[in-house]
């Protein structure tokens, strides 16, 4: 059966239900490859990467690139969310991993100072922010 110009198979089933089952986490490849192996169903790397890039570019999930050294994350953006971060901020806890959405007039105030001052134009939809969130900082306590 052709989905999207491409055939539907059971590891890009298994690849896609994992990625909806943790919606606004950023999910690597590798954790793709090692759910897969602890499953019992290995899928290739390649072949993993290869339904990543069909994913992004139908946009049913978001490609992150943080720099050259650190591997590409992927997030699962449900079909009333595919707009809705072209137009906020991200938040990234780098204890828990959980992604938080923010829409913030300071934050926009930055942006719109960013670009008066300095000339450049941020992409709200590729800007994440890295720290603890609430949580786990009270977890810690």
């Amino acid at each position: 059966m052709k989905q999207n110009g491409s055939y539907k198979t059971k590891q890009k089933e298994k690849i896609l239900q994992y990625l909806t089952s943790h919606p606004s986490k950023h999910i690597t490849a590798q954790e793709i490859s090692m759910h897969m192996n602890a499953e019992g169903t290995p899928i290739g790397t390649a072949t993993i990467y290869r339904y990543l890039d069909q994913l992004v570019t139908d946009g049913t999930i978001r490609k992150y690139t943080i720099d050259s050294r650190t591997g590409a994350c992927f997030e699962y953006l449900p079909h009333t969310d595919k707009k809705a971060c072209e137009r906020h901020f991200h938040l990234k806890c780098m204890q828990c991993e959980r992604l938080y959405h923010v829409t913030c007039e300071h934050l926009c105030e930055l942006e719109l100072h960013i670009l008066e001052h300095h000339g450049f134009q941020i992409d709200q939809s590729k800007t994440v922010l890295y720290g603890i969130c609430e949580t786990c900082r009270n977890h810690k306590n």
